[in-house]
């Protein structure tokens, strides 16, 4: 959004978008105030006992200004393509730094909040030694060759297929998986209707539920038997916060996790 002068050492930080409240976390910094992707989750629960005495600042959608000012911080740290229309009202309260996106392109997000907090070294080895671990635990269950389809139910009766640019996406293809090409949006994912859930083609299949999602999940659950994936016992459910909320460092290596616990090497 231009320029601004940042605290050297800022002790009061707000962050309004979850990329951000994952990387400070890893960098070892609690927020004063944190966003929350809905108004019934609260923090995402990997992050929860790290944020005990966070004050929840409203929805990531629509943080509460007023909220924000209460909490006096000394920098406020969002994302450009969520917030953009609130940047004045938020740097009128203390400096204030966006990342461009959120989500897609995610290290943009954990390397602009180390930046923001004078600690990009710290955030490039905790990047480094990520990539590593992706890349082993990738080699030890034979993720070469492999394809993997990530799925995540919506409530409006339709589900998302996430590409190689989304968080979940970009972990999966770090670790040596290839996601089945599809006609992706900007964003690297698709949404069909319910009678193509033929698209989730890959051999493994990683699938999370969206809010109020067990009508769409079902609907598609009760008939996919002949899927590859699912004939073969290869679809497994798992934690949305994680693989779809959960974006950073932490989120990513829960994934890791995951994955080294749920695939079983070949051979």
């Amino acid at each position: 959004m231009g320029e601004t002068t940042v605290p050297a050492n800022p002790q009061r930080i707000v962050v309004i978008d979850s990329p951000h409240t994952d990387a400070l976390v890893a960098l070892g910094i609690k927020p004063v105030g944190a966003a929350v992707a809905a108004a019934n989750e609260g923090f995402p629960g990997y992050l929860r006992d790290k944020l005990d005495g966070t004050a929840n600042v409203g929805l990531i959608a629509s943080p509460d200004i007023e909220e924000i000012a209460k909490l006096k911080p000394d920098l406020i740290i969002g994302s450009k393509v969520r917030h953009a229309k609130l940047y004045q009202q938020l740097s009128a309260i203390a400096p204030t730094v966006y990342s461009v996106d959120t989500g897609t392109n995610w290290k943009e997000q954990a390397n602009i909040t180390a930046l923001s907090v004078n600690r990009s070294a710290q955030m490039t080895e905790q990047l480094a030694q990520l990539d590593a671990r992706a890349a082993e635990v990738g080699r030890k269950v034979g993720a070469a060759g492999t394809s993997v389809s990530i799925v995540r139910w919506r409530a409006n009766g339709t589900f998302r297929i996430y590409g190689p640019g989304t968080f979940s996406g970009s972990v999966i293809t770090a670790m040596g998986f290839t996601i089945p090409s599809k006609p992706w949006s900007e964003y690297s994912m698709i949404e069909p209707s319910l009678e193509h859930f033929g698209e989730i083609n890959g051999d493994y299949v990683f699938h999370t539920p969206g809010a109020n999602s067990t009508a769409t999940q079902q609907s598609v659950t009760d008939r996919w038997g002949a899927l590859p994936a699912v004939a073969a016992g290869r679809a497994f459910a798992v934690d949305d916060e994680t693989w779809m909320v959960g974006i950073g460092v932490i989120g990513a290596g829960r994934i890791i996790d995951d994955v080294q616990r749920l695939v079983k090497p070949k051979g």
